[in-house]
Order: C-alpha cells, then structure tokens, then sequence
C-alpha cells in the first residue's frame, strides 16, 4: 500500500541548563494510506514532540520526516505550510475555532483563505459527524465534543492524505471521546485518509488498527500484554 507519512531515524534533542536532552531517539514508522495508529506513553515520554516533527511543525535534530515523496525535514516553515496544505490535517485538544465564525465557516476556513471556499464540502464534513443540523452554530453554543467534531471536519477539508491527532479525547467524558473518535476514524476513512493519534485513553487506542507506545524516545509495537519489546517498522 502506499505510504503517506514515514519517519526514519528520528531523532529530537533539546539543549537544557543540565546538559542535552534527548527526547526522540531513533524512531522508525510507515503509515500507509487508510491506517489508523495510536500512539501511547508515559507523560513526557515526548508523543507530542513526535507529532509536532510528523506535522512539519518543528524541525528534528536528525533523520527524516516525508510526506509521501516529499522531505519535510529539508522545508522551512512557509514550504512546510505551503505542502502541508491539502496533504496533512491537524486536531488538536484545544480545537483552535475562530470564534466569530459559525461551525461551517469554521470548517471553509482554508478555503476561505484561499479564495475558494467549498460550502458544500464544509456542508458533507459536518454531516458526516453528525452536525448537519448546527451548520450555522458558533464555537460558544457547542459544546466540547461537538466543537472537536467541527475541528476533525475542518482537519479533513482539504482532503488531506494523513490526519495527526494530539489528544484529541482529552477533555471529554466517556461518551463524548467515543463520538469524536468514531467521528474522526469514520470520516477519514470514508475519505481514505491515514490517521495518526496520540492518546492515553486506552479504549481510544483500542479503535486504531495498529498500536505503538513511546518510551526510552522509540517506538515499540504493543502486544496484547502491557509491556512493548519490538520495535515498531
């Protein structure tokens, strides 16, 4: 199958008052389009770094992040923005709304920015999540699950080839996580799209087709069991 996102010898280390620190040590992955992973680990086990360096957000210290056939590790900010546009969708706990925009326009946004607004692709997404009815809504009258649905419809506007995740559960309770979750699989995979999540909730992490953890800065294939010994491919 085709591989829509790759990291190969990734390496993130920071410079601290004590000395380097090393955060990323040499992760490995292949995400082929229509995966779901989930990615679990400790706190501070750096998963949000990982995914930071996969989105072309941050820089790695070394080895390679590529979006299919394109090097993200070798593109400034402005290239990455510009690639990253129509390939890689981002959801993020803090669902980042425009706040006097109402939940279609929210979800138009990157059209919008570009002159070219799609209604009724913004209008399909927040039907596929199950707010076809709050199409005019504004971010404060939804509540905290539904205004994640509005960010996984708008992540998937552009019909990105990979939607990376940060937590996106992490506020919500039971049922609200289960809807955004299902919400999230369901329409990326209607739309072919790759998602790549990091959470701690192990029922979300349940729904991935695949499950890796983060420790010691590797990636590590979970086995039915809770300790991780072979390195994820």
């Amino acid at each position: 199958m085709e591989v829509v996102l790759a990291a190969r010898g990734l390496v993130r280390r920071y410079t601290t008052p004590a000395g380097p620190l090393t955060v990323l040590d040499g992760v490995d992955l292949e995400v082929a389009a229509g995966e779901s992973w989930a990615i679990r680990g400790p706190s501070g086990s750096g998963k949000s770094t990982l995914l930071h360096l996969l989105a072309g957000l941050d820089r790695p210290t070394a080895g390679s992040v590529w979006w299919g056939s394109t090097p993200v590790h070798e593109l400034g900010a402005e290239a990455a923005a510009r690639a990253r546009a129509g390939r890689v969708g981002l959801v993020f706990q803090q669902h980042h709304l425009l706040a006097d925009l109402d939940a279609l326009e929210n979800v138009t946004l990157p059209g919008r920015v570009r002159g070219q607004p799609d209604a009724a692709r913004g209008v399909a997404l927040l039907e596929s999540v199950g707010l076809g009815d709050r199409l005019s809504a504004l971010p404060r009258t939804l509540s905290g699950g539904e205004r994640l649905r509005v960010a996984v419809a708008r992540a998937l506007y552009g019909s990105p080839r990979v939607v990376l995740a940060d937590e996106p559960t992490g506020s919500l309770d039971r049922a609200s996580a289960d809807t955004v979750i299902e919400a999230l699989l369901g329409a990326a995979a209607a739309d072919g799209a790759a998602v790549v999540l990091v959470t701690h909730d192990e029922r979300v992490a349940a729904r991935a087709l695949r499950r890796v953890r983060l420790e010691d800065g590797r990636l590590m294939d979970e086995g039915p069991a809770s300790d991780a010994t072979t390195p994820a491919a």
